[in-house]
């Protein structure tokens, strides 16, 4: 009984755990918007996003895993930087270049493909079973397509709106608009769409490649650490190249400092140590499911905070949503269920084979004279 419980309680852990990645996630999309609309370098704010989440892990990583993290390797500082330029230096840049020349909805949108393309990733790489023959294997797949249906309907279909908002933001003041009234719109939305596909198959091969690391230096925080380390450096050996006006650099507003903190605490910071600990706890495909999510999450806090529209398109796409994250779920606990009893089988049969050979040799010895 005991055991059970704790296994509920590590499931609702995962679970809290991974919507307040999405929240974080979400707060995130609203926040690089600003920056960008008020003029925030594209490579000057990844660099300060950096340095904070830095300064904010070290510290924690050094006193809580100084006496269980593994000896470092060459190889090991090779993957980190590895894992570096993946996940932060290619998905910051990719991400925050995509939502310039396109516009963050469809930012979230194109997101909604990273958990195909970790699905797909973890497969090759054997680091997710998938057996469609089994009812937990064929949920797994059809969970993750009715999530990333959903959050697609959230994106393409609007329907009916659901409120009546006086205070909507007209289109004049939204960086949409000023994207489609450029004079080389589909130009600037064709490389959108570019950066932001590079960015959804670097966050992926990132969540994916994380795994295998994790299973050799378990040091969760000292692993994230490194990582934004070797990242910073990167974007500073950019930065010498592409941002040399000094100007650049100096934060000229409280609203530029605000969005330059959520980005280092929240969305490194906190999103790296969270991302990390559920991917080890779940996989990198659990985790990924649950990025359709944001798009939910995106949409409700435009409407609350920016005072978009709610339609009920978004209301279908949610219903989607949870369905297919409860497929997914079902199928991982289905999953376990039969590991663990396969497990149970095999040590039973060995341990009556062994009973049997022990019974077979004290026969043996006692017919001998």
């Amino acid at each position: 009984m005991g055991r059970e419980s704790a296994i509920v309680s590590e499931k609702v852990k995962l679970l809290l755990a991974l919507l307040a990645l999405q929240f974080c996630f979400a707060g995130f999309h609203i926040v690089s918007r600003v920056a960008l609309n008020i003029g925030v370098s594209k490579v000057v704010y990844p660099v300060y996003r950096n340095i904070i989440a830095l300064l904010l892990l070290g510290p924690f990583a050094y006193f809580l895993e100084k006496k269980d993290r593994p000896p470092l390797t060459f190889s090991l500082l090779v993957q980190f930087f590895l894992l570096a330029l993946l996940g932060i230096t290619a998905n910051q840049g990719f991400y925050l270049l995509g939502l310039y020349y396109a516009s963050p909805t469809f930012a979230s949108a194109m997101q909604n493909s990273v958990p195909a393309i970790t699905f797909i990733l973890a497969s090759a790489l054997r680091l997710e079973q998938v057996n469609l023959g089994r009812r937990d294997g064929l949920a797994k797949v059809l969970g993750t397509v009715a999530s990333v249906g959903g959050a697609s309907i959230i994106t393409l279909y609007k329907g009916p709106p659901l409120l009546h908002l006086t205070n909507q933001i007209t289109p004049e003041n939204t960086l949409e608009h000023q994207d489609h009234t450029s004079s080389n719109k589909i130009q600037n939305w064709t490389w959108g769409c570019i950066f932001l596909f590079g960015h959804c198959i670097s966050w992926a091969g990132w969540m994916v490649l994380q795994a295998p690391v994790l299973k050799k230096y378990p040091a969760k925080l000292t692993l994230t650490s490194f990582t934004c380390f070797f990242g910073l450096i990167q974007f500073l050996v950019i930065a010498a190249f592409v941002e040399t006006d000094i100007n650049r650099w100096i934060i000229q507003s409280g609203e530029e400092l605000f969005t330059i903190l959520y980005a280092g605490i929240v969305a490194s910071g906190i999103v790296f140590s969270l991302q990390t600990w559920c991917i080890h706890k779940g996989g990198p495909v659990f985790v990924a499911v649950f990025q359709p999510l944001q798009t939910l999450l995106v949409a409700v806090m435009a409407c609350l905070i920016l005072g978009d529209q709610l339609y009920s398109g978004r209301i279908l796409g949610a219903v989607f949503i949870v369905a297919g994250l409860y497929l997914v779920l079902w199928g991982k606990t289905e999953e376990k269920k039969e590991a663990n009893q396969e497990k149970e089988e095999e040590s039973l049969t060995k341990h009556l084979l062994e009973a049997e050979s022990k019974d077979k040799e004290s026969a043996n010895s006692s017919d001998i004279p």
